[in-house]
């Protein structure tokens, strides 16, 4: 491990005690999962109620995206982006002061901003590649980063009705070793900029450009990514791997969830990024209690 802890305000993360949980706050009106806080009347008040009720439920963060990243979704401009978010992430830290805040964005302008307004961490999907004065803004703030692995295509999207669409057109020379070696590329970009080895997570980035079975796959080999020696996010809430796989539409994916976040935390998961928070909590504490002494 490159880092046994990360520290953040009073806030410690101490990798490999415990499973910590982040919570999902979309502020969009698209999301896959039928979750947009926008579609869901007045969007910070909205976003409020339900940061309190996950963090009733034992959520460590808060993670606050304002475009939605599922296959064939629109792009939204940094304009949009900020007219979403920052509100949402100011009202967060006003009325939960010492609540962690992420900011979903792979943009530099709405992450410095969210930054100015309260958040703490960075989650980039796009591992850095997509803005290159996002690593700058890191290493300015010293704001930890959340590292993504992505080979999305729009052009290869199965819609499928019900299941909602996916990924079918990416292919790989050796899953896990482009995945590792596409990870390091994020991580040098990251360290070249001049963020802190010990402020990098990686996330192997389920459903980014991936089918079925290669997220299948890296579920099940997450312990050779965790290999590299960072800190592993994992995030295969309602994903679509878990329709195709049950043959369920994204509100009943909950039991195919709470399976990918047990196996991953026992190849290797720190962190599990979730819609269902309460249910995800209680797992992850079973299962911290089984595999972590």
């Amino acid at each position: 491990m490159k880092s046994s802890s990360l520290q953040i305000g009073k806030f410690t993360f101490d990798w490999g005690s415990r499973t910590y949980v982040m919570g999902i706050l979309n502020v969009t009106p698209d999301s896959f999962s039928g979750d947009g806080i926008i579609s869901k009347g007045e969007t910070v008040q909205a976003a409020l109620s339900k940061a309190d009720e996950f963090l009733a439920s034992g959520a460590d963060l808060l993670d606050v995206g304002g475009e939605s990243t599922r296959p064939g979704s629109a792009a939204v401009s940094a304009n949009e982006e900020l007219e979403r978010v920052i509100p949402v992430v100011h009202a967060l830290h006003k009325t939960f002061p010492d609540a962690l805040i992420s900011i979903d964005t792979y943009k530099a302008q709405v992450a410095e901003e969210a930054i100015r307004a309260g958040a703490h961490i960075i989650n980039d999907v796009w591992g850095l590649r997509a803005d290159p004065e996002l690593a700058q803004v890191a290493a300015k703030y010293k704001a930890p980063v959340i590292l993504m692995h992505n080979r999305s295509n729009p052009a290869s999207v199965d819609v499928r009705e019900k299941l909602g669409n996916a990924y079918i057109g990416s292919e790989y020379q050796n899953l896990i070793e482009d995945v590792k070696k596409e990870l390091l590329e994020s991580v040098a970009l990251a360290k070249n900029a001049g963020v802190n080895e010990s402020h990098i997570v990686l996330d192997p980035g389920i459903g980014f450009g991936k089918t079925r079975e290669h997220n299948l796959e890296l579920i099940n080999r997450l312990g050779e990514i965790r290999s590299l020696g960072f800190p592993i996010l994992l995030g295969p809430s309602r994903k679509s791997f878990i329709g195709f796989t049950l043959d369920l539409p994204p509100d009943q994916r909950v039991e195919g969830t709470a399976a990918t976040v047990s196996v991953g935390i026992t190849r290797g998961a720190d962190i599990i990024r979730v819609h269902d928070v309460k249910e995800m909590a209680r797992v992850a504490k079973m299962t911290d209690a089984i595999v972590r002494n």
